[in-house]
């Protein structure tokens, strides 16, 4: 089996042309094949006609070495019969088959008929018609042993489509190196990419269909590149994520083995070790509940509620962790109904208003605003903290990623809560959006339909 991409490209080139050529050939001359013929009579008929005129003109000997003596008899052959089937013949047969001549043609041209026969073919046309000399009535064949016009136009053609298929078939092979060059890079980068080799470039500068692919190809490579490094992130994030309450676990978990330790020590040891245990619970909860979004595996439950009751319900379940802090809440919430999942953007309004609590100053007020349109309804949920930066504001929806890395330790977190906010909001088909200035607070935009499929 074949299996060369370019060898199959060159022999169904070569194949494609040379039996179309051929068939070409053919069929042409097929089609225009009574119109050869009737070419090739007219100067046949002419020349019989000749012939009978110089008989008819001069004593059969005179008339007889006159034709033997023609230079036409290079391309005729002629046949002369008698009543009883013999026959003279003057010209060369030049080891060319002839044409049968068979009584009854004889018998008719002797008649007075002439007749014009193609046995098969275009050059085998031979005619016959009735010859009056001294000596009677006798019966003239004649037949074309090669016309130099048909012959040499025969042996352009043949030489024409040989030479063309000779330099078209080199030309398509130089031509279809660089037609299979771009996928053999394309190939060899699909090598690289499965071996874990992320970082190609393929210079592939056609275009049309090959350059699209390859285009596409560099797209596929860079976003596998990104999920490989997110993969990397993620699992380094992970574990650092899991190894410091670890750490405080391992550690508080030793100290409580000392025999001289306070019971009030003791207390506070298993505090943060509980702590830490929770905290890693509490991660553990975010992953799955993450991991199950993402593949969206989880079936949304829709019903028809009242949003700003929603939120107003939030805001009284997380009251102990607003109040202690002595923040405050401006609301302006329209009544609106809207079909979606009810858990799901419970968990939303949760995160975001719990983020907005931690990172808010003592005794400053968070807006929560809703208000709708024909289509949509739109959340703000603003507070005057610390703000995110610019940069930071690209990559907050990533997941463990922490915004207030500096500090990190004052603002508890695994830098998940953001990333469920985003896909619950993807899966109900809205949008989000952030806007902050360091210093002066964060508002996070959420746009929701009013009717969700």
């Amino acid at each position: 089996m074949i299996q060369s991409l370019y060898t199959r490209v060159v022999l169904t080139f070569l194949v494609a042309v040379i039996g179309g050529t051929t068939i070409s050939f053919f069929m042409a001359t097929w089609v225009f094949e009574d119109k050869l013929n009737e070419n090739l009579q007219i100067p046949l008929v002419n020349f019989g006609q000749d012939i009978v005129h110089i008989f008819e003109t001069l004593p059969f000997n005179e008339a007889e070495q006159f034709i033997r003596e023609m230079h036409q008899l290079e391309s005729y052959y002629i046949r002369i019969y008698e009543e009883k089937g013999q026959f003279k013949s003057y010209g060369e047969q030049k080891g060319v088959p002839l044409a049968n001549v068979t009584m009854t043609q004889v018998q008719s041209v002797l008649d007075g008929e002439v007749i014009q026969v193609n046995p098969g073919g275009v050059s085998s046309i031979f005619v016959g018609m009735p010859l009056q000399t001294a000596m009677g009535t006798k019966a003239m064949f004649i037949e074309p042993i090669s016309l130099p016009s048909t012959s040499f136009a025969i042996k352009l053609i043949l030489n024409f489509a040989t030479y063309a298929l000779v330099i078209g078939s080199v030309v398509f092979i130089v031509a279809a190196r660089f037609l299979v060059k771009p996928i053999k890079k394309l190939t060899t980068a699909t090598k690289h990419i499965a071996g874990g080799d992320f970082n190609v470039e393929l210079n592939i500068k056609q275009s049309g269909e090959l350059g699209t692919l390859a285009k596409s190809f560099e797209d596929m490579a860079e976003g596998l590149q990104q999920l490989e490094q997110m993969r990397r992130e993620f699992v380094s994030n992970v574990s650092h994520e899991v190894q410091s309450p670890l750490t405080s676990i391992s550690g508080y978990a030793a100290a409580l083995k000392q025999v001289d330790i306070t019971d009030e020590e003791k207390s506070r040891y298993l505090d943060i070790i509980m702590s830490e245990a929770k905290r890693m619970s509490k991660m553990s909860d975010s992953l799955l509940k993450l991991s199950l979004l993402e593949s969206k595996t989880q079936q949304m439950q829709c019903a028809t509620f009242s949003l700003d009751e929603q939120i107003r319900r939030v805001i009284i379940a997380i009251q102990p962790q607003w109040s202690a802090r002595n923040i405050q809440f401006n609301l302006h919430l329209q009544a609106v109904h809207i079909m979606a999942d009810y858990d799901q953007l419970n968990q939303v309004w949760t995160n975001l208003l719990t983020n907005s609590i931690k990172f808010s100053n003592e005794g400053s007020m968070i807006e929560v605003s809703m208000k709708q349109d024909a289509h949509h309804v739109i959340v703000r949920v603003s507070d005057s903290g610390i703000g995110i930066s610019l940069e930071d504001q690209k990559r907050i929806f990533e997941r463990f990623f922490k915004a207030d890395r500096s500090h990190s330790r004052k603002y508890d977190g695994s830098g998940m809560g953001l990333a469920i906010v985003k896909q619950i909001v993807s899966l109900h088909q809205g949008d989000i959006q952030v806007e902050s200035k360091l210093g002066q607070g964060t508002t996070i935009i959420i746009q929701l339909p009013l009717i969700t499929q």
